[in-house]
Parts: C-alpha cells; sequence; structure tokens
C-alpha cells in the first residue's frame, strides 16, 4: 500500500510538472483575419494573419500557425493576397456636419451655375415649410471664371424656404433672401471683425458670408433635436464603417453633439471610436468635463479643444504675410484676434487640455507657432502634443520649427489635390512651393497626421492616400503631381493614417498598429496597394471594416 501511494504519488507529481512547463491552454480566437497584413509596427512589418479575441489581437503571424488556433466557434474573413492593414483614423472631421451632408443637398461638382441653381431647386422641392437647407459644399472655382453665387440666383426656385449652403471649406456660405431675412441681415449690418459681408455697389448684401459673418445668419437656424442628432451620427458612422474608417478625430464639436455621442455610447451602438475636441473659447466647459468625467475610454474622449487663427485659401480668408496674388487687398484675416489667441491657449494648457488650432496661411501659422512655443516656455515641459490643422502654407523655417518643437502637423491629403487645381492664381508660384509640405515635413523630423476635414473633402481614406503618393490634382493638369518634390511614399502616408493619427490622439499604446494586445481594429481592401500602380490606390474599396473585433462592414463575395 504504501508502494502504490508512492506510486501515484510520482506520476501526479510528473502530471503536474508537466501541465506547469506547458502553461495553460491557449484561449481560442474568436475571429482570424488573413491576407497580406501590413502592421505598421517597424520591428515586425508584415505578417499573414492575425488572431482576434474580444476586442483585442491575440497573436499575428504566418498563414498556418494562425488558422491552427482556429476552433470551430472561429469566424475566419480571407482576404486571400489583398492588403489587411490597422485601422484606418481621421485626424479631422467634423462628424456630425458630414451626418447631415449626407441628409442635404449634394453641390460640391455642380460644376456651372446653371447646375447648382438646378440641384438647389430640385431638391428644395422635397423638404417641408420652414425647414433650413444647409450643408451644400459647393465649389466656386469649378465654374467658368469662378464668379461667387448671389441670393438672387435661387431665391426664384427656394421662396420662402430659407437657404443657407456652404463653400467645401466651410469658411463661406450663401443665403438667400429668405433667411437674410429670419437673421435680420439688411444693407445696415455692420461687419463683424474677422469676417467678410460680401455687398453689391449700392452696399446690399449679396448673401455670401465669410468666416465670422457667418455668424449673423447661423442664429437664425433652428439647433437639431437630439433624434435628428442621432439619425446624422448613425449615417456618419455607417460611411465612415463603409470607407475603412475605424477612428476620427471630430474637431469643432458642441456639446450637444458631444452628449449624442454618450448616448451611443452608453447604448452601445458606437462603431466609431471618436476623440473630440470642443471650441477653443469654451475651454473652461472643457475642462470641467475632463475634472468631472475624465478623458473617456477606448470609444469616446473629450481630449481638448480647437480653434482658429484664419480663414481659408479659397475664401481669400488664410493669412498671409503678402497680398493675395490674385486679390491684392487682401492678405486675409484673423478669424480670432491674437490677443484672445494667446490667453485661451495658454488657459487651456494650463488646464491639462490637448489644444488644436486651424492655421492656413504663412502668417498664420508662424504666430501659432511662436504662441505654441511662449506657452511651453512659460508653463514647462509637459506631454502636451500641440496640434496645427491644416498647416498648409508653411515658411520653410517654420517647417523646422515644427519638427523642433515637437508640434504635431495635422494635414488633409486629398486638399492638395483639390487646391492644387488653382492655388498658384491666389498665392503665386514662389509660395506653393512649401504648399502641403508632407515631404518636407517628414524630412525635418515632424510628425504628419492624416485626415479629411469632412465634409469639406470625401471622408474616404484611399482618395487621401492617392493624393498623398502622386499628388495629381483632380483636373488631372499635374499628372506627374503638383509641386512633386512633396509627394511621399505610400507606407508614410497609410502610417499618417493609423501609427501617427494614434499619437495625435494619444492613443499610440492600443490602437494604429497591429500588434498584440492592442485593439482589434483592421481594415481589408480588395487589392494590395503596395503592388497596384499609383492612380489605382484611389479605386481601393474596403471589403471589410473590423472595430473593436466586431465588423461592421462587409462586402458579400461576388
Amino acid at each position: 500500500m504504501t508502494n502504490n501511494r508512492r506510486v501515484s504519488t510520482t506520476l501526479m507529481s510528473t502530471f503536474l510538472a508537466v501541465l506547469t512547463a506547458c502553461g495553460p491552454a491557449e484561449p481560442a480566437p474568436d475571429l482570424i483575419v488573413l491576407g497580406r497584413v501590413w502592421t505598421g509596427d517597424s520591428v515586425a512589418p508584415w505578417a499573414q494573419g492575425v488572431a482576434i479575441r474580444g476586442d483585442r489581437i491575440l497573436a499575428l503571424g504566418d498563414r498556418d500557425t494562425i488558422l491552427a488556433m482556429a476552433t470551430s466557434g472561429t469566424v475566419t474573413l480571407d482576404n486571400g493576397t489583398n492588403l489587411v492593414t490597422p485601422g484606418l483614423q481621421d485626424g479631422h472631421t467634423h462628424l456630425f456636419g458630414g451626418g447631415f451632408q449626407l441628409q442635404s443637398v449634394d453641390l460640391r461638382d455642380a460644376s456651372s451655375p446653371e447646375e447648382f441653381i438646378r440641384r438647389i431647386a430640385t431638391f428644395a422641392a422635397t423638404v417641408g415649410e420652414g425647414v433650413w437647407i444647409q450643408g451644400g459644399t459647393w465649389d466656386h472655382e469649378r465654374w467658368p471664371g469662378a464668379t461667387l453665387p448671389s441670393a438672387a440666383w435661387i431665391d426664384s426656385v427656394t421662396g420662402n424656404t430659407p437657404v443657407f449652403v456652404s463653400r467645401l471649406d466651410g469658411h463661406m456660405a450663401l443665403a438667400n433672401s429668405a433667411a437674410m431675412r429670419l437673421a435680420g441681415v439688411t444693407s445696415a449690418t455692420p461687419t463683424p471683425p474677422g469676417g467678410e459681408i460680401v455687398r453689391d455697389r449700392n452696399g446690399n448684401p449679396t448673401g455670401v458670408f465669410k468666416d465670422a459673418a457667418m455668424d449673423l445668419v447661423a442664429p437664425a437656424i433652428p439647433a437639431p433635436s437630439p433624434e435628428q442628432l442621432d439619425s446624422a451620427l448613425s449615417g456618419a458612422m455607417r460611411h465612415a464603417a463603409s470607407l475603412g474608417v475605424t477612428a476620427v478625430s471630430h474637431v469643432s464639436a458642441s456639446w450637444e453633439e458631444v452628449a449624442a455621442l454618450r448616448r451611443a455610447r452608453d447604448q452601445g451602438r458606437l462603431t466609431l471610436r471618436v476623440t473630440v475636441y470642443t471650441p477653443l473659447a469654451g475651454w473652461r466647459e472643457a475642462a470641467e468635463s475632463l475634472r468631472v468625467s475624465g478623458p473617456g475610454d477606448e470609444w469616446l474622449r473629450v481630449a481638448g479643444v480647437k480653434g482658429f487663427v484664419d480663414g481659408s485659401l479659397g475664401s481669400t480668408t488664410a493669412l498671409f504675410e503678402d497680398p493675395y496674388t490674385d486679390a491684392r487687398g487682401t492678405s486675409g484675416l484673423f478669424v480670432t484676434p491674437e490677443d484672445s489667441l494667446r490667453r485661451w491657449i495658454a488657459a487651456a494648457d494650463s488646464a491639462g487640455l490637448q489644444v488644436a488650432v486651424h492655421a492656413i496661411g504663412d502668417r498664420a501659422n508662424a504666430i501659432l507657432l511662436d504662441i505654441y512655443d511662449s506657452v511651453a516656455r512659460a508653463h514647462g515641459p509637459r506631454d502636451r502634443r500641440f496640434r496645427i490643422e491644416h498647416a498648409q502654407h508653411l515658411r520653410p523655417v517654420d517647417i523646422e520649427r515644427m519638427a523642433r518643437f515637437g508640434v504635431l502637423a495635422s494635414m488633409q491629403p486629398y486638399h492638395a489635390i483639390d487646391d492644387g487645381r488653382w492655388a498658384e492664381k491666389r498665392i503665386g508660384r514662389d509660395r506653393i512651393r512649401t504648399t502641403y509640405a508632407f515631404r518636407s515635413l517628414l524630412d525635418a523630423g515632424a510628425e504628419l497626421a492624416f485626415g479629411s476635414d469632412w465634409p469639406v473633402a470625401p471622408l474616404r481614406p484611399a482618395e487621401g492616400l492617392y493624393a498623398a503618393v502622386t499628388r495629381r490634382t483632380l483636373d488631372d493638369w499635374n499628372p506627374e503631381g503638383w509641386v512633386p518634390a512633396e509627394r511621399i511614399t505610400l507606407e508614410e502616408a497609410l502610417r499618417a493614417y493609423t501609427a501617427a493619427s494614434a499619437r495625435a490622439t494619444f492613443r499610440e499604446e492600443e490602437a494604429g498598429v497591429l500588434r498584440v494586445g492592442a485593439l482589434a481594429d483592421l481594415v481589408l481592401f480588395d487589392r494590395d496597394l503596395f503592388q497596384v500602380p499609383s492612380d489605382q490606390i484611389r479605386r481601393a474599396v474596403v471589403k471589410h471594416t473590423v472595430v473593436g473585433g466586431v465588423p461592421v462592414q462587409r462586402i458579400p463575395p461576388g
């Protein structure tokens, strides 16, 4: 009996030793993604498969190793030899504006005043009495002579239906007479600081309002209801999923929009990760939100505030050192007074908020860099990650300063191939040499994060990748690229849409790169973007978008 006990004890000890040596059984993946996987990780940039458990990446490796992990309950998405990337992160969107634009009149590609009028007339016939027509995103540079629109064009086709449709850059809008009556705008209305009311030779408003002048009309527009905000968000998330966008920075967000995002998160309806930047002037409210509620979670974060230095190139309100080439009477304007910018940025930084500020013209960027530098020196070292939104037109010295100061360049490559059709007539040949300076910024050591500015530009990252790699303008007049020296590689462009955009929102530990333990956000394309000619990049279709291990976009095979 003693010998039997000794044998049993020995066998049990041996069995436990084997178990200990082998370790616990590897958990089975819920989802496996196969394909030519670009991980974005410089240490191991390529794989053939990704295993996912819950909302995190369990393993990466070759196809056979990952498939061997599957059980009967594992779902497999096999992308063949086509590309798989980390989820694409859009560093600059107006998320709800994009959602509402999906429901409104589309004027972006209206190529003549007649087409502009026809589309508004057709849409006006579908809306109820008193419902405002907004959005639109028109572009007068597409029209012969680039004539600005006027209320007189559309009054006869809109009647008492108020219209306030914006130019695609969001820095200029057209109101019809009904909208101006409701807003109380007349020939006696003074032009506000930081804006312009376009007037006819008699001093009467034509209906076009630029930058701060748009605020004369906006208060007359009824605020969207919570139900309307929820609907716009749902549409925006579906659109994002269809394009491979798994995370966005939502800039200039209202607190009503933040409330809608929080409703969606609490109800489990978010399929898009959102980092929010509320208006700079209201930094106190953002600071209080951060104090009371904390920064948020992996789905929704209130990170900081977003302000404006100037306007836009297309509206001739971007702020330059020298006058516009085609409008010698102006060098642009301050949308926000410089003293207010300095005071608000300093206060927001003191409150621990991340600061992102719109700057387009060369003078606007230089002034903002001065402010950022002075605030950082005054407040001491901190991982603050100041952002410049757009950073479109830079002096060479400011490219170097962005790198030296550690300021993030939050840029939108589609703007380069759009504005490149007409930018030279605005600012001349010399100033365009450092316009959308992607290559120069990277070579200087600056961090470059990409986005779209949706609905100012299409949300579709494939268009942005194409723009950054080719710089071929939309009119195809620049087949070798507009300012071709500023082209970058596809891998650099992808990194700007993934790891760099994650870093721009303090998410680099959990997103932007496919590695074990990271959030399982992936995109499956219908081709290998690294193997196709560059002109095919923009044609790429997203077959699947996976967010948190859950496929939220799927195109059935065949």
